[in-house]
């Protein structure tokens, strides 16, 4: 295999995991960082250092020249290996560890020197800023090699200046000071770099936890397959983090609930304001498929918590399927109500035969007359106070099964029911249930009556239906809204007890409750609210103007 082909590459680049990655990355930091913080700290040591040194020799050339005994001897005694400045001179040499002592005249001649035969010669740098009066410091190339220097003035009794004085410290014990000190900085700075090494695998542990271990490509593709997701898909998604703030709204939720994307990172109750659709979508209200509105929309809201404190909620556009719900339920209601007439037609034209062949014209005509005119008035007195049709439809047909099993059914005068219901095919759900069950208890019974009354206070829906059955004992009454919980003999087609349950499920998932008690006459008496089970009146007239 070639040195450039693609498989060599991949494996001479970066590992593709993430934890891999992160690692290598904060490592190479790190170790970075300590060569950066050990280079800057090494760097101005290294002058400091060097400062010392030229301090401390400024120093000793200072303390030789303040002895006015060396100042007299340079006067008075000859430039000599033996003399007494070179005595002088040797003797504080030795005493303070310097490289050299040079003491000279005014014309530049040694009068001392660390090489015997340099005396008497003129000094290799230039004196003239310490033969001046000037204190000096340098490091600088002499006979002795580099050196850190201190240069002062030689004055002698009288203040007049008769020479110099040069101290020089060799440069090697400066930068041996300074080697010397790299093991102890390198020390600090491997510990440094074991603490951030450990650091960093510990974070990139973290990062493998919670990234589970994908390569960065793999994360990337997943975001971008997320993205399309959830602004592709025709249902609405809220994400919430633990503190209750929006932080994801796919463009179905923004539609739906009217937002844009300002309000993502805001509470949710700043954001949607007050109301049911808030209460559903923070977790307030609990359950599956909850019934909100939310403008002119009905929406079916569930709610799932994540693993960090938060949430995400999804949301379905109801309002679309209204239509097909009223028209699935009416036909429901029309064949219950055309079987019952069927049945019901069979026997009236029975008798309207008979009543032809005993050519009792005038009975027949009377006869069809009622007939007619009964089911025109009971069929006014419902749509009068119901106005939604497909409630008022199914009452109409529960009225003509009622008539043939026996039973009685009415609504009260003080019965009323505007057409702007949020969910008419769950209402009529609700009611079916209830009017069946109340046919079933009070058929066969004295004065079997059945009464079915719905009243409304601003949004919400109050539904009462009563009869004379036998009741449901006090015990009983939280049971029987049991799944599966019946008094009646199951059918072959089939398993009861699921209606009742179904009435309750229904009316807690528009946030209402389904209850059960005992009628004033006897019997019992069913009581379901909806709190939000109308729509806002001025939406059901645009929605009208249209």
């Amino acid at each position: 295999m070639s040195p450039t082909s693609p498989a060599r590459r991949l494996r001479l680049g970066l590992p593709r995991r993430v934890f891999s990655q992160v690692l290598l990355m904060q490592l190479a930091i790190a170790a970075g960082v300590a060569v950066l913080a050990t280079g800057l700290f090494l760097a101005p040591l290294s002058d400091q250092l060097d400062d010392q040194a030229m301090r401390r020799a400024l120093a000793i050339a200072q303390t030789t020249a303040a002895q006015p005994r060396i100042a007299a001897d340079l006067k008075t005694s000859r430039p000599t290996a033996d003399g007494p400045v070179q005595t002088a001179a040797e003797r504080i040499r030795r005493a303070s560890g310097a490289e050299y002592v040079v003491i000279m005249n005014k014309d530049g001649v040694r009068w001392s020197h660390t090489d015997r035969d340099q005396i008497g010669k003129v000094v290799s740098t230039d004196p003239s800023d310490a033969l001046a009066g000037r204190d000096v410091m340098e490091i600088d190339n002499g006979t002795l090699g580099r050196s850190a220097r201190g240069k002062v003035p030689l004055r002698d009794a009288g203040g007049d200046i008769v020479g110099a004085v040069s101290v020089g410290i060799e440069y090697d014990s400066v930068r041996d000071r300074l080697i010397h000190s790299i093991p102890g900085l390198l020390a600090y700075a491997g510990g440094a770099l074991a603490v951030g090494a450990l650091a960093a695998y510990l974070i990139s542990r973290r990062v493998q936890r919670q990234t589970r271990d994908l390569a960065f490509s793999d994360i990337s593709a997943l975001l971008a397959e997320r993205e399309a997701m959830l602004h592709g898909i025709r249902e609405g998604v809220v994400a919430l983090d633990r503190g209750g703030r929006i932080r994801l709204l796919n463009d179905e939720a923004q539609r739906l609930l009217g937002l844009g994307t300002e309000v993502i990172g805001q509470p949710l109750d700043e954001a949607l304001g007050p109301g049911r659709t808030t209460d559903v979508l923070a977790g307030r209200v609990t359950g599956t498929d909850l019934l909100t509105v939310r403008g002119q929309r009905v929406l079916v809201a569930n709610r799932m918590p994540t693993d960090d404190g938060g949430a995400v909620a999804t949301l379905r556009d109801r309002t679309e399927l209204e239509q097909l719900g009223r028209e699935l339920d009416s036909t429901r209601g029309l064949i219950d109500a055309l079987r019952a007439q069927d049945h019901e037609h069979a026997n009236r034209m029975h008798t309207l035969l008979g009543l032809l062949e005993l050519e009792m014209y005038e009975e027949a005509a009377e006869f069809v007359g009622e007939v007619a005119g009964a089911h025109r008035v009971t069929a006014e007195q419902i749509t009068e106070k119901i106005r939604d049709p497909l409630l008022a439809a199914l009452l109409v047909g529960k009225a003509t099964v009622a008539a043939e099993r026996g039973v009685a059914l009415s609504v009260p005068r003080d019965t009323a029911l505007p057409d702007r219901l949020v969910d008419p095919s769950g209402l009529v759900t609700i009611v079916g249930n209830l009017v069946d069950n109340a046919l079933d208890a009070a058929a066969g019974t004295r004065h079997a009556r059945v009464e079915v009354a719905v009243r409304t206070e601003e949004r919400a829906v109050i539904l009462r239906v009563r009869d004379t059955g036998p009741g449901v004992p006090a015990e009983r009454r939280e049971t029987i809204f049991t799944e599966g919980w019946t008094t009646k003999e199951p059918p072959a087609h089939g398993k009861r007890g699921i209606g009742l349950a179904l009435v309750r499920r229904l009316a807690e998932r528009q946030g209402g409750s389904a209850e059960v008690g005992e009628a004033p006459d006897g019997g019992a008496e069913f009581t379901v609210a909806l709190p939000e089970a109308l729509t806002e009146p001025e939406l059901t007239v645009t929605e009208e103007a249209r």
